[in-house]
């Protein structure tokens, strides 16, 4: 039954220490180191020293290691790790530069959509309102005047 099920208070409920048991090291007994002689016995070689002396004693064949293969100073899974940093950081690089230039050029073609929208205004500004003398074209008709200048009627 779980402590919020019952119908005790908290303070009542009932807590369970466990301690661990510390397990006791095993003793190791070291093996007795048995002599083994050797299949076969080793030949016995001597040696002429330059100076006359002669040293006997058992032939040693030179120890042979393995060929060792040619490791690279640095893991091909650090070198791979680098490689993608490098080509992440260089896309990154590359969409940042992407996005300047993208903005950079929405700016340019605003300002000139801007400078066209200015020079043509003007220019449509400039003959509205330089058209008032025998520039204008058109049917011009004064009723009070009575003047037609289509017609060339001055009255």
């Amino acid at each position: 039954m779980y402590p919020q099920n019952s119908r005790r208070l908290p303070a009542q409920w009932a807590v369970e220490v466990h301690q661990p048991t510390p397990l006791t090291p095993a003793v190791t007994v070291p093996a007795p180191v048995v002599p083994v002689q050797p299949a076969t016995i080793p030949t016995m070689a001597s040696v002429v020293l330059p100076d006359g002396r002669v040293v006997t004693g058992y032939a040693i064949n030179p120890a042979h290691s393995e060929p060792v293969t040619a490791k690279p100073a640095v893991s091909r899974a650090a070198a791979n790790v680098a490689l993608g940093g490098v080509g992440f950081l260089a896309a990154c690089g590359g969409l940042l530069l992407l996005t300047t230039f993208i903005t950079a050029l929405t700016a340019l073609i605003t300002q000139l959509i801007t400078l066209a929208a200015v020079l043509f205004g003007g220019f449509i500004a400039l003959h509205v309102l330089t058209a008032k003398g025998h520039h204008k074209a058109g049917t011009t008709v004064n009723i009070r005047r009575a003047v037609f200048k289509r017609n060339h009627f001055h009255g």
